[in-house]
């Protein structure tokens, strides 16, 4: 049986267990937790994974499998779920990079307050940050639109992670204002089963 070691909070996991439900595998998994964070490791799958990052997927035909893209593209394919299709893997792995490029930047911006001394703070890097994620948003609110309709692929699935996380820690940011299109694709694609039973919180 595979073991998925797990923060429910987080959006790379979240990603994970989205995509195990979608394609009928949640079954197949036993949910490990992991509570631990880059300053707090114990509680981190350090023998699976010498980074101390999550989620890390063990399974009894290889070694563990760790980074969330790395993940998904073995469960996709182990499926056979077409997560990927070919006529637009490009395009779709590069929406997913840029769902992982919003979530990295939000999860920096807690850390920051988190695990940093409140007089070794920097507001400059946090807005630094934000700064990365409205770049994102804007471009994808512009030219992403038409990926993140029709069949369900990874990009939207890792999407609408990366939006629900920007709702759990960054609510006052307001990230819908000036997004119409992408703030309205959001309310449908969150009302999909999978994204309500792995919503944080949960």
């Amino acid at each position: 049986m595979m073991r998925l070691y797990d923060n429910p909070a987080s959006p790379f996991c979240r990603k994970v267990r989205a995509l195990l439900i979608e394609t009928g595998q949640m079954d197949e998994v036993e949910i490990l937790p992991a509570l631990g964070h880059a300053l707090d490791t114990d509680a981190m799958p350090l023998a699976e994974n010498p980074l101390g990052k999550i989620p890390v997927l063990t399974r009894d035909e290889g070694p563990a499998l760790y980074d969330s893209r790395v993940i998904c593209r073995y469960l996709d394919a182990r499926a056979r779920a077409n997560l990927y299709p070919e006529t637009r893997q490009w395009e779709v792995l590069t929406l997913e990079a840029t769902a992982e490029g919003i979530m990295d930047a939000a999860v920096l911006m807690v850390y920051e307050i988190r695990c940093r001394p409140e007089d070794e703070r920097s507001p400059a890097w946090i807005e630094a940050q934000w700064d990365k994620i409205e770049r994102a948003l804007d471009a994808v609110n512009a030219r992403w639109m038409s990926h993140l309709t029709g069949k369900l692929t990874m990009g939207q699935i890792a999407m609408g992670c990366a939006l629900g996380y920007l709702d759990f820690r960054h609510a006052g940011r307001t990230w819908r204002q000036g997004r119409g299109a992408l703030a309205a694709w959001e309310a449908e694609f969150a009302r999909r089963p999978a994204m309500q039973d792995t919503a944080p919180g949960r």
